[in-house]
């Protein structure tokens, strides 16, 4: 883990940032006081519709036989499940018990599973069979002590008798492990400790609107920002919690009108779904008063165009490592809302670097990665994250994100790394070289872009072809470039080295856009 300097330590606590109450108080307070409140799941596959306080006792029961198993604070608990009540029993069990808890996104598959439980190794790991995968990884699940099957053998795991109270722990331990794709072959473990944690759900609980009304969580709860809004912030603000595993547009809308429930923002995706969906009438619009964007590229089109719909739309910026760095509250002016990232939150410190790249440091910063020299290389002695953004400040302090100098993708709020799929398309049959970049999507903000020059020897492949040899090296879906061009050659530095900024110019120049996503 990265050393902060003790300065930062002691002012944090000073002003009461990093309290001594450990993820389990925060969330046994929480749940203590609003156990009545509903709880329901949306789903297709599995609905469950109860309270919070049932959930809790399951949780409890969850707790109490993982303890009798030989859990203890400080043991890393993984779960790989969809946004069921199965993954809140394991995450809260996981608080309560002082262990570490890891969600890991339900959709990555064994690649990125066998790198994922390769290195950390929980002690325990909650999964399900009921996702159709033809691959049901038993032979990483051979490898952890403790395995529990969603639809299976999950009950076994909990005891007649919930434990009572929660386990003491360090508050300067981690509380959470949270992988991320990056811009390295494999998703980076990102490391929380109780103080961050606490700090970030509290902030992020602040930001929100307090008229939001009982929303919709549709982010995947193996993401951290998913996790957080569906199984921290809820309970401390003692709200209903519900939870759809299919982001289905259609269903969310049906369920606005005969649930009552609201959709507040996430990924541009999320909103501009349900407007050009034909279902969508003005009879929705009060269940989409806010849009707090965030996660992924926001046009100024997309900001532009939901608030002449009526919407109340404010951005906000920052990533897994450093979750909420700056944003607009909905308040703020609308230029500022619309057009900027917002300025710093509370406790947050910003600076530019000589090139333009964002440096941060707060008390919501994570301690680290699972890789120590990737640790090394991202914090410095002072305590500032280079977070491999490029961005410019205005005036007022309000940031605005111009460019990336990490080389990732975010497709519909996933960070998609361009060297893991760029590696994927050189494996193909006769690809001299391979680029993937970032184009457009006025859905999802952006999605993957192939391209290819071929071997002289060799047909051009189709994107059937892609699909087909992406399915086969066991990639995620959502990792899958969705648009391929051919090309004779790249351009060039005079090394040698492709340009991926002329790459990427070039594909914006053809739709017409005359200028590059990431100039």
């Amino acid at each position: 883990m990265r050393r902060i300097p003790l300065d930062l330590v002691r002012h944090y606590r000073e002003q009461g940032w990093w309290t001594s109450r450990t993820l389990g108080e925060m969330l046994a307070e929480g749940l203590a006081a609003a156990p009545d409140a509903p709880f329901r799941i949306h789903s297709a596959k599995r609905p469950w519709s109860g309270t919070v306080g049932e959930v809790e006792h399951s949780a409890r029961r969850l707790a109490a036989g993982l303890r009798r198993r030989g859990v203890v604070a400080g043991d890393v608990i993984a779960f790989h499940l969809p946004n069921w009540v199965e993954a809140a029993t394991t995450f809260w069990a996981s608080a309560l018990l002082g262990a570490t808890v890891m969600p890991i996104v339900h959709f990555y598959g064994r690649k990125e599973l066998t790198h994922i439980l390769g290195t950390v190794q929980p002690k325990v790991f909650v999964t399900t069979d009921l996702l159709g995968a033809p691959d049901n990884c038993a032979d990483l699940r051979a490898r952890i002590p403790i395995v529990g099957v969603v639809g299976a053998d999950f009950e076994d795991l909990l005891d007649p008798e919930p434990m009572t109270g929660v386990v003491p722990v360090d508050p300067e331990r981690p509380a959470l492990i949270a992988f991320t794709s990056g811009t390295t072959r494999a998703p980076k473990g990102v490391v929380h400790s109780h103080e961050t944690l606490g700090y970030e759900t509290r902030q992020l609980a602040a930001m929100y609107p307090t008229d939001r009304g009982s929303q919709l969580t549709a982010a995947p709860v193996g993401h951290f920002i998913g996790m957080v809004n569906a199984f921290l912030i809820p309970v401390l603000d003692r709200m209903p919690i519900n939870l759809i595993d299919v982001w289905d547009p259609a269903t969310v809308l049906r369920l606005m009108l005969s649930e009552g429930l609201t959709v507040g923002g996430g990924v541009p995706y999320h909103v501009t779904s349900l407007l050009d969906h034909p279902d969508y009438t003005p009879a929705h619009l009060p269940h989409l008063r806010y849009a707090g964007l965030g996660g992924a590229a926001v046009p100024v089109a997309v900001a532009t165009r939901l608030a002449e719909a009526g919407i109340t739309v404010y951005r906000s910026y920052g990533s897994t490592e450093h979750p909420s760095i700056t944003g607009s509250h909905h308040t703020a002016p609308a230029a500022k809302r619309l057009y900027t990232d917002g300025d710093p939150l509370p406790g947050v410190e910003m600076r530019l670097a000589e090139d333009g790249e964002i440096l941060s440091r707060g008390p919501d910063l994570c301690l680290g990665y699972t890789d120590s020299e990737l640790t090394a290389t991202v914090f410095d002695a002072d305590g500032w994250y280079h977070t491999g953004d490029i961005g410019v400040v205005d005036e007022d302090g309000y940031l605005t994100i111009t460019d990336r100098k990490s080389d990732i993708i975010i497709r519909g709020g996933e960070n998609v790394s361009a060297l893991e799929v760029e590696e994927a398309l050189l494996g193909l049959a006769g690809v001299a070289e391979a680029v993937a970049v970032a184009v457009p999507d006025p859905r999802l903000g952006e999605r993957t872009a192939a391209v290819l020059r071929m071997r002289p020897d060799h047909a051009d492949p189709t994107l059937d072809d892609l699909r087909a040899h992406f399915a086969s090296v066991g990639m995620a879906k959502q990792k899958w470039p969705e648009e391929l061009h051919v090309v004779a050659d790249f351009p060039r530095t005079a090394s040698g080295k492709i340009q991926k900024f002329v790459v990427r110019r070039d594909l914006a120049d053809a739709r017409g856009e005359g200028v590059a996503v990431h100039p």
